[in-house]
């Protein structure tokens, strides 16, 4: 499989390791923009797929025509680009959906917020040993990330393949009130849960990790409703920028139909443009 995106530049690349590094140039160089300078440039944490990728169309494509200046850092996991905006040395990112925000700042104590929706990704469930979600055995374990909000999306992509019962207000394993095949649950870090597949028989996998690991839509066994779905990716920010005509500008870019065109052909249904 090839992998999506090779041909595009990224600017920089930040991993998790790098975390106290990163916070430490709050107020110098990237971090600490004056959000009234609209020539400063606006920099923007995000997944490398496909919110990275995303975000360099834009870069190479269309902000210089439009005067706004991007820098996009990429991160990879879920945690570090919020701590990093709230710290500012981000000054927004793209990579979460709001269900996921909302229980970060209740968690966290910050008071991030999101500006729109942009992309939908649904989760799936994927196999390195099985080629129908049918054929699990007895005692299969399946895989799912340990954050509150998306371990209840896959468990309720589970619930809609038939395989389990859970509550409408489910959330965990424990909630599960049929499990006819007696299914095991390994709950680990989202990143974690791609790199499981040689040791369980399934995975539920978040979009842009499952894009990192060269999955396509073909090697989906059971996807998440996108109809009605309430996990679009949205562009977050303080609240203090939330108005920034930076800020705007990149959500008017990231949602003008050069870059919805470049998201169904890069991506081939497995990420769509938010509705």
């Amino acid at each position: 499989m090839t992998a999506f995106g090779t041909t595009l530049r990224r600017t920089s690349t930040t991993i998790a390791i790098g975390l106290t590094a990163a916070l430490a140039l709050t107020g110098c160089g990237a971090g600490g923009n004056d959000p009234a300078d609209p020539d400063a440039p606006l920099v923007v944490g995000a997944s490398p797929e496909p919110h990275g990728t995303i975000l360099n169309f834009v870069e190479d494509e269309l902000a210089e025509e439009a005067g706004l200046e991007l820098e996009v850092e990429e991160f990879t996991d879920y945690v570090t680009p919020n701590q990093a905006l709230d710290e500012g040395s981000l000054d927004a990112n793209f990579f979460q959906h709001e269900p996921y925000l909302d229980e970060y700042n209740a968690s966290h104590g910050t008071d991030l917020v999101a500006v729109s929706g942009v992309t939908v990704g649904p989760m799936a469930v994927y196999s390195n040993k099985l080629d129908d979600l049918g054929a699990l055995p007895d005692g299969a374990t399946i895989a799912v990330p340990n954050d509150p909000t998306n371990e209840a999306r896959a468990l309720r992509v589970i619930a809609d393949a038939g395989l389990i019962t859970l509550p409408e207000d489910g959330q965990t394993p424990d909630d599960i009130t049929e499990n006819p095949k007696n299914l095991q649950f390994e709950e680990l870090e989202a990143a974690q849960v791609p790199r499981s597949l040689d040791d369980v028989d399934a995975a539920v996998i978040n979009d842009n990790y499952a894009l990192e690991a060269d999955f396509t839509k073909e090697d989906q066994l059971s996807v998440e409703k996108v109809e009605g779905n309430p996990y679009a990716n949205v562009l977050v920010t303080r609240q203090e920028n939330k108005d920034d005509p930076r800020v705007q500008k990149l959500l008017e870019l990231l949602q003008a139909p050069e870059t919805q065109k470049f998201i169904e052909d890069e991506y081939n249904g497995l990420i769509l443009p938010a509705e």
